[in-house]
């Protein structure tokens, strides 16, 4: 195992030793169901069942804990299978979750509609005001759900301040970090006691995979997620845990020039006479700006813009970009742009979370930004 503590080493070393028989420098894909037993309950590796643990898939989790610097990690078929894995483990009929007014669509939805079915119920609340978070924390409240920066109007949330409002009140305080990923930010030094990630995003890096992960300090915690995650089955299959392994290899190379790429757009967006508003947290005009740079070391690739004509220019703007491929999701090596409030957040219309339909998000790329700005000018010239 690698001893270096330095993220960049441990992105490339951690779980990832050479296999034995071998010598081989990448570890192979285990592309297997099962495995043989020497004797009833005589298993040779620790293995029995690729639904309850593989050697591809606990390379993928000791790496992933790592880089977060977390204790556990687990890995499971998308993001939303890691949630609902969390949530099975901690609520029951009748207990609460406070989220962020301006949590994932996929999540609320999660929550409010699956869950609540269950019993469960929730509050949104901006969670910027640390009065109002406090005062939504009730004694039924067993999860305090934070989401920075959030998607898709990159409001940043105090972890530190959260957490201790959390933890005062008896509450687990899980932060979904797909935004910022680890190279950025690590929500567990900051007093969060669960990270989420949607490992299909920045972790995979290359659109090319679906993926979740969890990472958690609490042993015991961490057992009952863990038979979660037997008993449901959603884990990741090795195929899916290889190819997001070798894509965190780059993450922190990815991640330097993502931050590079949207900072350079923000800014030369931010004086635009078809943008009304560049939400990006690099931007000194941000009102988490500060906090960001605490919290945070670089300001991610992900922004959002309020499009001055409304929901007609945004439309045509979204419709308008040749490099900026429309599409879901995000995090990959390529540009994408969504129209939010009828891509990713359609489920939470009606709803406090609803996303205004001036509202693009784009998910800024490795490309050349001169590229990259050209694409944007030309799309914004059409508005």
């Amino acid at each position: 195992m690698v001893s270096s503590k330095k993220f960049d080493t441990l992105a490339i070393h951690a779980g990832q030793d050479f296999d034995p028989t071998t010598g081989a420098v990448i570890p192979p894909i285990y592309q297997t169901s099962t495995y043989v037993q020497d004797g009833i309950g005589g298993l040779r590796s620790g293995y029995e069942y690729s639904r309850g643990g593989n050697p591809t898939r606990t390379a993928l989790e000791l790496q992933i804990a790592a880089l977060e610097g977390g204790a556990h990690g687990l890995s499971f078929s998308s993001g939303l299978a890691a949630e609902d894995a969390i949530l099975r483990a901690v609520l029951a009929p009748g207990d609460h979750v406070v989220l962020g007014n301006d949590a994932y669509g996929g999540t609320f939805r999660l929550v409010d509609r699956v869950n609540g079915a269950w019993g469960i119920r929730n509050t949104t609340v901006d969670q910027a005001d640390l009065a109002a978070v406090e005062s939504a924390i009730m004694a039924e409240t067993k999860i305090l759900w934070i989401e920075t920066p959030s998607n898709p109007l990159m409001k940043v949330s105090d972890i530190a301040a959260l957490a201790e409002i959390g933890h005062r009140a008896g509450t687990l305080v899980v932060v979904d970090n797909t935004f910022a990923s680890p190279a950025l930010q690590r929500p567990l030094a900051h007093g969060a006691d669960v990270v989420v990630h949607s490992t299909t995003k920045y972790l995979g890096g290359h659109s090319d995979v679906i993926g979740g992960a969890l990472v958690i300090d609490d042993d015991e915690l961490h057992e009952k997620v863990r038979f979660i995650q037997f008993a449901v089955g959603a884990v990741s299959a090795p195929m899916e845990a290889f190819l997001t392994i070798r894509g965190i290899k780059t993450l922190a190379l990815r991640m330097e020039r993502h931050s590079r790429n949207a900072q350079a757009i923000a800014e030369h967006l931010a004086g635009h006479p078809a943008v009304e508003t560049v939400y990006y947290p690099g931007l000194a005009t941000h009102p988490g700006h500060e906090l960001a740079a605490r919290q945070m070391s670089g300001f991610g690739g992900m922004l959002s813009l309020a499009m001055r004509g409304g929901e007609v220019a945004a439309r045509t703007f979204s419709e308008a970009t040749r490099l900026f491929q429309l599409a879901e999701s995000l995090g990959g090596v390529e540009s994408l742009l969504n129209y939010p409030s009828e891509m990713t957040h359609a489920s939470v219309r009606g709803t406090e979370l609803e996303v205004p339909a001036n509202i693009v998000r784009l998910s800024v790329g490795i490309e050349d930004v001169e590229d990259l700005i050209a694409d944007l000018d030309q799309a914004l010239s059409r508005v």
